[in-house]
């Protein structure tokens, strides 16, 4: 098998191709479904603690405040009438009646009511008005798309994940508002998928080529679009089955929201690359006759990210950068941490430069804020936000507090705990605030025992055995159970897990106390990991999660670089001692050309150079190699039928080919979880389809 061919079945290594967020489940009637109809066999209801808990969030919370359901429901021009959307592989793109539970008015006791809240907010699914010349489809994605009228046709801000729900949601704005107008400008806001992944339900390469339609993107957007989920994306895609809740069925005993919005969308995602990339810090482009001040803002909520003021209608377009929620300082996933206090700064810059007069402020998910004062309240909010992790997690940082304690010390000033735009809806303080001393200062907490740590699964053993054994730790873990204490609970059974992967007792109660926790969590990536955790220590992994390869979209877009970098991050460096060899890669077709050595187990990649004695030299057209990397030609029937070309000992391929490795994107998470698909019954099993990026 070529090297290539490999390469092509580890594409899931930085590709998510099915829902991220979520199984189809049965919407839930009022009121809370009884323990009995727990989705999981040996589920368990609220304990009296995790009920406490949530009952005193609902007394210290500002419920009294209702300006986010007055802006939530203002604007609406006509309601999606289909509950459903399909796709074109004849499955459902969108499945609104799961969520439908969330409508009723009593609080769940297994759901945080922040977050049953938010989940209600969530809710909005139709076509609305922002203002006169700017409309937004909302509930039909984790995003939404806006429509802003041009001078001939329509500028679209965003174009949701798939396809198939974004050609829904231009079909609804056309039959109410679209005038039959077609589209003239396309803007991504940044470089995440549910941002971009849509456009080709929209428009086509036809009509970018022929000038019809415009592109726009912020600097770097191809670059970051590809990279930032490539290098370590095989773990980033088992991770997110944790933050996402991808195996949790909806109801409030497992998914309930994500928080941006409900879930993604199924179906095929694409990308048209950018015919004008937005280079300048601040850049005014005549968009369709309409003149709009973008400002890129690098580094913040992506590593490619651009805001936008419309001076004519005053309305200020803030991407992701702000939205009715915390964001990810850190994402759980996994993703480079993010720079608190340049997020702030960029937010400050926006306010000062265009807050002083916008009108409104619509942003890639929830709703707008209409007045300036309105506006500008949110704008300090969401920069005092980031500076106050930024500063005050370094201030406790300063003072001795560690990566292992900054989570238990540091807390939100009261005035912001008390802003619904500041609740932890996609990331939350505890890990956020654990990002900036990671950021800052790394992994150690400068305690020299945990500088070279001994694997969990070495000391589990040492663990139960000083603890007494394992009878000893389920009895102490039953009893803080049973008195509330879960995280102390957690710390011993996890040992004895971790020791025992097959003593199922112990994982049961492990499973119980993350349930617990995970009903308590306001935010929903946290409340998914603990649930996903305890549906994984009861049932195993379920077989047919494993996402499959992505669209040609982005494998066209991925550098040749970055597939070469890629190529030594799979090779198992083990198979490859006593190894050496120079390669030398020429595309002609776009002018490339990268040494490529393998030396000391290691593979590295130059561009720009070629060796002057390569033991093999290889010729094939960019154009052509994409198809290997597709997986619809093998390298082996390029060469043999000339369209690669190859000079010197072509069986240098065949010996790098043997130290590649397939990565598994259902590795093992929780000891003792693999290979125990039969037990599972409550959940369908994920299902791929082509052409999804990690969002978020």
């Amino acid at each position: 098998m070529s090297t290539r061919r490999q390469f092509v079945q580890s594409i899931p290594a930085f590709a998510v191709t099915a829902q991220m967020l979520g199984e189809p489940g049965k919407a839930v009637a009022a009121p809370a479904i009884p323990a009995a109809d727990h989705f999981h066999p040996k589920g368990k209801p609220p304990s009296e603690f995790t009920k406490e808990i949530l009952r005193k969030a609902k007394t210290t919370l500002p419920f009294g405040d209702t300006r986010d359901f007055e802006e939530q429901k203002r604007g609406l021009i006509a309601p999606m009438k289909e509950l459903k959307i399909p796709n074109d592989s004849g499955g459902v793109a969108w499945d609104m009646t799961q969520f439908q539970f969330l409508d009723q008015k009593e609080e769940f006791d297994t759901v945080h009511p922040s977050l049953h809240r938010i989940g209600q907010l969530n809710n909005n699914y139709g076509l609305y008005e922002v203002v006169s010349g700017i409309y937004q489809v909302r509930g039909f994605d984790l995003s939404q798309t806006t429509f802003i009228r041009g001078k001939t046709g329509w500028i679209i801000f965003d174009c949701l994940v798939t396809a198939d729900a974004m050609r829904a949601a231009w079909k609804l704005f056309q039959e109410h508002k679209g005038e039959g107008l077609p589209v003239t400008a396309v803007v991504y806001s940044h470089s995440h998928g549910d941002h971009f992944g849509g456009v080709r339900g929209v428009i086509d390469d036809e009509m970018v080529r022929s000038g019809k339609v415009q592109v726009i993107a912020p600097r770097d957007f191809m670059d970051h679009t590809i990279s930032e989920n490539v290098y370590a994306g095989n773990a980033m895609n088992r991770r997110l089955f944790y933050q996402y809740g991808v195996l949790l069925p909806v109801n409030p005993y497992g998914f309930v929201s994500q928080g941006l919005g409900h879930a993604i969308s199924r179906g095929t995602s694409g990308l048209v690359a950018p015919t004008h990339v937005v280079e300048k810090d601040i850049e005014e482009i005549l968009v369709d006759g309409v003149p709009m001040i973008f400002q890129n803002t690098p580094n913040t909520e992506a590593p490619s990210e651009m805001n936008t003021y419309i001076p004519g209608l005053k309305a200020l377009w803030m991407a992701e950068n702000i939205s009715a929620t915390l964001h990810n300082i850190y994402t759980l996933r996994g993703a480079l941490v993010r720079d608190a206090l340049n997020w702030s700064k960029y937010i400050n810059e926006a306010l000062y430069r265009f807050g002083n007069e916008a009108e409104v402020m619509f942003t890639a998910h929830h709703w707008p804020r209409w007045g300036n004062e309105r506006v500008q309240q949110i704008l300090r909010s969401h920069r005092d936000l980031y500076a106050h992790f930024n500063n005050q997690v370094l201030h406790l940082a300063n003072q001795g507090v560690t990566v292992n304690q900054i989570h238990n010390e540091y807390e939100l000033p009261k005035s912001l705990q008390q802003k619904w735009e500041c609740r932890g809806y996609h990331g939350s303080v505890q890990h956020n605030a654990r990002a900036v001393v990671n950021r800052y200062l790394g992994y150690w907490d400068c305690n020299p025992t945990t500088l070279i740590p001994v694997s969990p699964e070495e000391s589990g053993p040492l663990y139960v055995e000083m603890m007494g054994g394992a009878a000893k730790i389920i009895a102490k873990g039953r009893q803080l159970h049973d008195e509330g204490k879960y995280l102390l609970a957690c710390e011993i059974l996890d040992k004895l897990v971790q020791a025992e992967p097959k003593n199922q007792v112990a994982k049961d109660l492990l499973a119980d106390v993350f349930e617990q926790i995970g009903y308590q969590q306001e935010n929903p990536g946290l409340r998914n990991s603990f649930l996903a955790g305890a549906l994984e220590l009861r049932s195993g992994i379920p077989e047919g999660d494993s996402p499959k390869s992505s669209g040609p979209d982005i494998i066209r877009a991925m550098s040749t670089e970055l597939f070469l970098n890629f190529l030594g991050i799979r090779m198992d460096s083990r198979k490859a001692e006593g190894l050496r060899f120079t390669m030398n890669l020429i595309t002609p077709d776009n002018g490339e050309k990268f040494v490529i050595e393998l030396e000391n187990a290691t593979l590295t990649n130059l561009p720009g150079f070629l060796a002057p004695k390569p033991d093999l030299t290889m010729t094939i057209n960019r154009a052509d190699l994409e198809k290997t990397m597709m997986g619809v030609k093998t390298l082996e029937s390029q060469i043999k039928e000339g369209t690669a070309k190859v000079e010197g000992d072509v069986s240098i391929l065949a010996k790098l080919a043997a130290t590649m490795v397939d990565f598994d994107p259902s590795f093992e998470i929780m000891p003792g979880t693999k290979a125990r698909a039969s037990d599972v019954k409550h959940a369908e099993p994920y299902e791929a389809v082509p052409g999804k990026t990690i969002v978020e």
